[in-house]
């Protein structure tokens, strides 16, 4: 056992990608989990997997966009654990699609997801990481720091969270909570199989290529050694620490290469809208 033997560690999103790979490598490190996503088959399948391995599970039925779901999977977790030391926001998918052909509506369903989702567990597990001194660890992306052309309403998403992060992060470190921001590229994981009315096609092209993309199970690595250390932000990802670097030291030209690529790119397209623009 690791570093979080007796730790409690609660996830969002836990039963795919990132979610399900952090699952597996906080079990590996000792630590007890509760585990919240919206599609309760897979979180059993998963507690039953880990529990070969000894790993003590709650599994929550919990959609992140609903008030007062989260709260539930804090309860539970609490109820059977006692304690929550670790939160982590990754419930999240993306909205792909030029602003032109994108309703108001896909902007309000990605920011209910990926931004108040974020803050409904933070709010939610804010006590008991008071009562542990933990840590709130929130899953932005590259695309926080890189907006490319047909991803507006994500990278608006991923901008906000990093902001989050940067404001909440002086505010809890008097109560001893430490506020953990991790910035991944391009992870396998289904996100880019879900449409923008946040259903997954499971039989989809992935449209990052196979050689870009990073396995979850590695990603997740990373992000638990950054947690480990109750570090502010991490990239993951060797790609994506060298393009936040060229967008820290180099922004002119790394707007001049995503022009470029843009200009190069198709949109999308991906389950139009039907909403309101208004």
């Amino acid at each position: 056992m690791g570093g979080f033997g007796g730790k409690v560690v609660l996830i969002t999103g836990a039963s795919s990608g990132i979610g399900e790979a952090l699952a597996r490598e906080f079990a590996r490190e000792g630590a007890s989990l509760v585990l919240a996503a919206r599609r309760e088959d897979r979180l059993r399948a998963l507690a039953d997997d880990l529990s070969k391995t000894g790993t003590r599970s709650v599994v929550v039925a919990c959609d992140v966009t609903r008030d007062g779901d989260v709260d539930k999977a804090v309860a539970a977790g609490r109820e059977a654990f006692s304690r929550i030391d670790v939160a982590i926001a990754n419930a999240g998918f993306g909205v792909a699609g030029r602003f032109e052909r994108l309703a108001l509506d896909d902007y309000r369903r990605q920011f209910e997801t990926n931004v108040f989702g974020v803050l409904r567990t933070a709010w939610a597990a804010l006590p008991s990481l008071k009562e542990t001194r933990g840590a709130l660890v929130l899953v932005s992306s590259v695309a926080g720091y890189i907006a490319a052309p047909a991803t507006s309403a994500y990278s608006m998403s991923k901008f906000a969270v990093r902001a989050f992060a940067k404001a909440v992060s002086a505010e809890l470190e008097p109560a001893g909570v430490a506020v953990v921001l991790v910035n991944p590229g391009f992870v396998d994981s289904e996100i880019r199989k879900v449409d923008n009315q946040g259903r997954l096609h499971p039989d989809a092209k992935d449209s990052v290529p196979a050689w870009l993309r990073v396995p979850a199970p590695a990603a997740a690595r990373q992000i638990v050694r950054a947690v480990a250390c109750r570090r502010r932000e991490a990239v993951i990802t060797g790609h994506g620490k060298l393009l936040v670097a060229a967008e820290r030291l180099i922004p002119g030209m790394m707007a001049w290469a995503v022009r470029r690529t843009g200009a190069k790119r198709k949109d999308p397209g991906r389950n139009a809208s039907s909403g309101s623009r208004y």
